[in-house]
């Protein structure tokens, strides 16, 4: 407690009468650009994994990021996704999982929990879904392995449960609204995104679409295919026309996924060629 009092003090003297304008702006009312939905584990800073300033995000935290299904449960996650769409017009949403998360761990002993902690037990139930399809998908697989993709999927998860909703629903019958899945590992600061199209994580600049033509093009990645590799990042370049009212495709220079410590070779397979895509 001592060492918040002295933080506080230190954010008083230090950073409000740097940001006095911004803070009164603030004050008159909340602009979010995006949802971010993660865990409560202590590791998790949103802020700081995006830099995101103050203001940028609201967020849901609880144990192992979860999203009850629409009218599962009377907790505060469904009103503030409710309030964050219509009351904010918040526009894109991030679950975030994450690595070595204990949530996560439960749910794959959830028996054990039952007795020790009735709550958390009747709170990761709401993940039974995941459970459920870690256990008959990937029963080859087990310890740190089988923790991993339990996260990775619970993440696939919760966007399925936040489709449940309404307003979620509409928003993106309308196509006003985005949602992305998120995995980021403590032990690197590696964020990985899940691709849609390829029912692959990769790296989240790959989602950024190029700006209008004549301006320059973002950094971002390019995705692969088997072998699973990664790309570098190409350093922001002019895109130009090409003469057929495109822009050319940017350069990928691949890196082995050997390269990746904190992978296995099979979380590698995994992650980059996608489960679902392999069971196809």
């Amino acid at each position: 407690m001592k060492k918040l009092i002295q933080g506080h003090r230190q954010f008083r003297e230090s950073y409000v009468p740097r940001h006095l304008d911004q803070l009164e702006e603030l004050s008159h009312g909340q602009k979010p650009r995006v949802l971010f939905i993660t865990c409560s584990d202590s590791r998790i800073d949103p802020n700081l994994i995006t830099q995101a300033d103050i203001g940028d995000l609201f967020i849901i935290r609880n144990a192992g990021n979860i999203i009850p299904p629409y009218g599962a449960a009377n907790g505060g996650e469904g009103a503030a996704v409710e309030y964050a769409i219509n009351a904010l017009d918040i526009q894109q949403i991030i679950v975030c999982g994450h690595s070595h998360c204990g949530a996560m761990k439960g749910l794959l002993q959830l028996g054990k929990l039952e007795e020790e902690m009735p709550l958390v037990y009747d709170w990761l139930k709401h993940s039974e879904a995941t459970r459920r399809l870690v256990r008959e998908n990937y029963s080859q697989y087990s310890g740190e392995q089988l923790l991993e993709i339990t996260i990775a999927e619970n993440v696939l998860t919760q966007i399925e449960n936040l489709k449940t909703y309404p307003v979620v629903h509409s928003r993106l019958y309308q196509r006003k609204l985005e949602i992305f899945a998120w995995v980021y590992h403590i032990e690197t600061g590696e964020v990985l995104a899940f691709d849609p199209e390829t029912h692959a994580y990769v790296p989240p600049q790959s989602q950024l679409s190029l700006r209008e033509r004549g301006e320059v093009a973002p950094k971002q990645y390019t995705k692969t295919s088997a072998p699973p590799v990664a790309c570098e990042l190409v350093p922001d370049v002019p895109a130009v026309s090409n003469g057929n009212g495109r822009l050319p495709e940017p350069v990928c220079a691949e890196v082995p996924i050997e390269s990746m410590p904190w992978l296995s070779p099979e979380q590698a397979d995994r992650i980059y060629r996608g489960s679902v895509a392999r069971r196809q």
